[in-house]
């Protein structure tokens, strides 16, 4: 098996090598090149995202800087907008659906290192050649999410569609869709309602109108 195969078996991998870092040398310098342009330079943004990015739907908006560990193993859907900091280490496959926001420093994880400090240094690969490993699992963020500032995903998580993720949450579990959740670790605080319409909240809505 390839190095890349390996990461979607989801069983021990060598990070350092050769053909993975030629594929995150790529993408760490397209990341520079990114963070290199200015928010009106959307053309020249489009076009290194295309690059980067292994697929991305209509109106995918990211404000930048932005840091992706191999990015052609992340899908994000369309209407997408995410604030400065983003940051994605999608060693495993990282979808995102369509209609997200994320706010500030949000950050998606996928790879996991052993725990025993032993075999953070050194695991034998099946010819006896120590080797620093790790494995990785994918991270599934739906539809119609929104999650604040500083939320961190950690590796095989899924978000269900409608979520909002309260700031600061470090989320290790799964989240069933439509609730808001929050907290280290994230759990869920309740579900989402037509009772939290902005119709109900006249002194914010003001003189704007929903449907």
């Amino acid at each position: 098996m390839t190095e890349e195969e390996k990461i979607n078996a989801g069983i021990l991998f060598c990070p350092s090598a050769p053909e993975l870092r030629a594929m995150k040398k790529k993408a760490h310098d397209l990341n520079r090149e990114y963070n290199a342009t200015c928010e009106d330079d959307t053309e020249k943004r489009s076009e290194i995202i295309s690059q980067l990015i292994g697929e991305t739907g209509e109106g995918c908006t990211i404000q930048g800087p932005v840091f992706f560990h191999y990015g052609v193993h992340t899908k994000i859907g369309k209407n997408f907008f995410a604030n400065f900091n983003f940051t994605v280490q999608d060693d495993a496959e990282v979808t995102i659906g369509d209609n997200c926001n994320f706010g500030p420093n949000v950050t998606l994880v996928t790879p996991i290192h052993p725990m025993l400090p032993s075999e953070r240094e050194r695991v034998f690969d099946s010819n006896k050649i120590p080797r620093h490993m790790c494995y990785a699992k994918p991270v599934h963020i739906g539809n119609d999410c929104w999650l604040g500032a500083n939320v961190v995903v950690c590796s095989g998580v899924s978000v269900g569609d409608g979520c909002v993720i309260g700031a600061g949450s470090v989320v290790v579990k799964d989240i069933p869709p439509l609730t808001f959740a929050a907290g280290n670790p994230c759990r869920v605080i309740r579900e989402i309602t037509e009772s939290d319409s902005m119709k109900y909240k006249p002194e914010i809505l003001s003189d704007n109108t929903v449907e």
